[in-house]
């Protein structure tokens, strides 16, 4: 029987982080896979993301100052770049520009606000009803590269990646736990992390947790949201294209550089959470309604003149949310839950990782707000 003292479960954007870390350390790490890393069934697949700043909530802002030079490690460990800058743009009446403007002032981060006409003239391909936040930093990062690149780091330490990898059961014994597959041997583990995405409500009944821990987990809830790539217009083809977050009292979307995804001739948009309702990934059948897509070609027509209204792509790809939209980390006696997602975790891909390790070796403690009984997470 295999034995190794720290296993990951899950080997998406926070599983490959998490094993890249803790194996950079010097602990024996094994990663669990039930498909492949980054696998299209999973959260962490595809080309784009954004990568960005502005957060209502200073502690996401530093956050992401702490993750940028992650980034540049990663980014020469694996040979290659990993985000493409093109500046982003905030907008909208739920989170003012001037709000999120004070933040990156205290925080030291480059920022412009413009008032709707400017950023109208600067940014003709797009239409603006309030005013606009700058961040020439933003850009769009490879989150499928991202993983293979932090698997790859992790391996050149000494992790093992197992693939076809499905959790059965999880055994408490008296020097840590068992960890079965219902078809061979189980693997023993000193210490689990789980960071199975949209996977973890299937998970969580088959893990040895106490009731007073499985009692404090906030609500996860799993969507299947809808993206949709619609093409360049031919007069804005050679535009400058940044991303885009627009948060309106009635809704939420972003924008952005559709990458390889799908040809990179066009922007890649989707409401935020806006998504169905899953008990699991396990229910995903990656359908588009036809209800959505209509209302997103009425977003295209209203709110950006730059793009040809017909999508030429779409996708879906799995949320995994809290209540409050803050993430999870925590551990109840060797088992440690890590939920990073919830739409926006891509971007602090290389430091959610050192977060766990520095929680399992002792080091500086994660922000309360990712644990439970934080003021986060029980909100």
């Amino acid at each position: 029987m295999d034995s190794v003292s720290h296993l990951v479960i899950g080997a998406g954007i926070a599983g490959a982080s998490t094993a890249w870390h803790l194996a950079r350390r010097g602990h024996e790490v094994l990663m669990l896979e039930r498909d492949r890393p980054a696998s299209a069934r999973g959260s962490s697949h595809g080309s784009a993301r954004i990568f960005r700043y502005p957060y209502a909530n200073p502690l996401y802002t530093g956050l992401v100052q702490r993750a940028a030079p992650l980034w540049e490690e990663l980014s020469a460990v694996c040979g290659e770049p990993l985000i493409t800058r093109t500046g982003g743009l905030d907008h909208g009446d739920l989170v003012p520009a001037a709000a999120l403007a004070r933040v990156l002032e205290q925080r030291g981060i480059p920022h412009e606000v413009l008032e709707a006409e400017a950023a109208r003239e600067r940014w003709p391909q797009f239409r603006f009803d309030t005013r606009v936040l700058h961040q020439p930093d933003a850009g769009v990062l490879d989150a499928e590269g991202t993983v293979r690149a932090m698997v790859r780091a992790a391996q050149s330490h000494g992790a093992e990646l197992r693939t076809d990898w499905t959790v059965d059961a999880v055994e408490r014994v008296g020097d840590g736990y068992l960890v079965h597959d219902g078809a061979g041997e189980p693997v023993h583990a000193a210490r689990i992390v789980i960071a199975a995405g949209g996977w973890l409500p299937e998970l969580l009944p088959k893990l040895p947790l106490s009731d007073a821990f499985r009692a404090a987990l906030p609500a996860f809830e799993v969507t299947q949201e809808e993206a949709f790539h619609f093409p360049y217009a031919s007069a804005f083809a050679g535009a400058n294209w940044p991303t885009v977050i627009r948060q309106d009292r009635s809704s939420r979307s972003y924008a952005l550089p559709g990458g390889r995804d799908a040809g990179f001739r066009g922007l890649k948009i989707a409401e935020y959470h806006a998504g169905r309702p899953l008990a699991s990934a396990a229910e995903q059948d990656g359908r588009i309604s036809e209800a959505s897509r209509r209302a997103m070609i009425e977003r295209i027509v209203s709110g950006y003149p730059g793009l040809d209204p017909e999508p030429y792509a779409e996708t879906t790809c799995l949320f995994t949310m809290t209540p409050s939209e803050d993430f999870v980390i925590d551990g109840d006696d060797g088992i440690t839950i890590l939920s990073a997602c919830s739409g926006h975790g891509a971007k602090f891909a290389p430091l959610l990782g050192a977060l766990v390790a520095d929680e399992l070796d002792g080091g500086p403690r994660v922000p309360d707000e990712f644990r439970l009984g934080g003021r986060g997470v029980r909100r």
